[in-house]
């Protein structure tokens, strides 16, 4: 029964990394750390996770022809290369008993700076930029290269970074963003993992539990973007930003119940709101 939990939460998080395209670990790391997980632990197990949320996320994104191979294959390789180099880091930071700082500190910074970016973005009208045939090559491996870096520093997916990257720098619509994003991040967190699973002990059944509520989750995610706007989708990433920025701050200063409940009332806005959607859309072809 104590993984009963991790089973539901799995399910939860990944119909949010389904519909932003996130990966899943984004939200993942920080719920870990604040029930007690160290930082290693985190970064691993989400990892692990992150595998399984991006291959059922994929799998809805295919259907619905929301990946560029070749972009994403571009982000992905980039992203590889990026996460040898981040994780000698990560384990000096542990050697020097820094990592419990020094992680969520991360996470603040980056997270603050991608708030404000997609909230800006999602005030901005649908076809107001629209995308470039042709995507640059460098910003692409820029890009990969970033998000690889964060995502073998903090247990995440990239995709978090990569998704508002590509569409505030590259000019991606955010569906064919969140599809590739998922795709890069499959490369990323594949290669990531296995570096940190040789020298970390996890509990390989939590993971499994959480990967098993992601199977359903993911596809009802991707499934889920065809209800909301564009723009929609962004202000709305923005504010899921903000929440975990939140939750990581109050880590940070020891308050980590309240950081989980903040992080439990986002979740039961975000599917308080998709139910509406759904519900507006069947009315309107009923």
């Amino acid at each position: 029964m104590e993984y009963i939990p991790f089973l539901l939460l799995g399910g939860l998080i990944s119909v949010m990394s389904g519909f932003f395209g996130v990966g899943g670990g984004f939200i993942l790391t920080p719920i870990l750390l604040l029930i007690g997980f160290s930082p290693l632990e985190a970064i691993t197990t989400s990892l692990f996770f992150t595998v399984g949320t991006s291959m059922s996320g994929i799998a809805a994104h295919i259907r619905m022809k929301n990946i560029l191979w070749k972009e994403g294959l571009i982000m992905g390789l980039s992203g590889i290369v990026a996460t040898q180099l981040a994780r000698p880091i990560v384990y000096a930071l542990e050697a020097r008993g820094w990592d419990d700082i020094g992680i969520p500190f991360l996470y603040i910074v980056l997270l603050a700076y991608f708030a404000i970016k997609m909230i800006r973005q999602g005030k901005k009208k649908d076809g107001e930029n629209p995308a470039p045939a042709h995507f640059s090559v460098p910003k692409l491996l820029a890009v990969g290269f970033v998000g690889g870096f964060v995502s073998a520093s903090l247990g995440v997916g990239g995709g978090f970074i990569i998704v508002p990257l590509i569409i505030t720098s590259l000019g991606f619509n955010p569906k064919k963003a969140v599809g590739t994003s998922l795709f890069a991040v499959l490369l990323i967190v594949s290669v990531g993992f296995i570096s940190y699973a040789v020298n970390t002990q996890i509990d390989y059944f939590i993971g499994l539990m959480l990967i098993a509520g992601a199977l359903v989750g993911a596809q009802f995610g991707a499934r889920m973007t065809a209800y909301f706007e564009n723009k929609e989708m962004n202000a709305m990433l923005g504010i899921l930003y903000i929440v975990t920025l939140a939750g990581a701050v109050l880590k940070l200063v020891d308050l980590n119940k309240t950081g989980l409940v903040l992080m439990g009332i986002f979740i039961v806005y975000f599917f308080v709101r998709a139910i509406g959607k759904i519900r507006t859309k069947a009315m309107e072809k009923g």
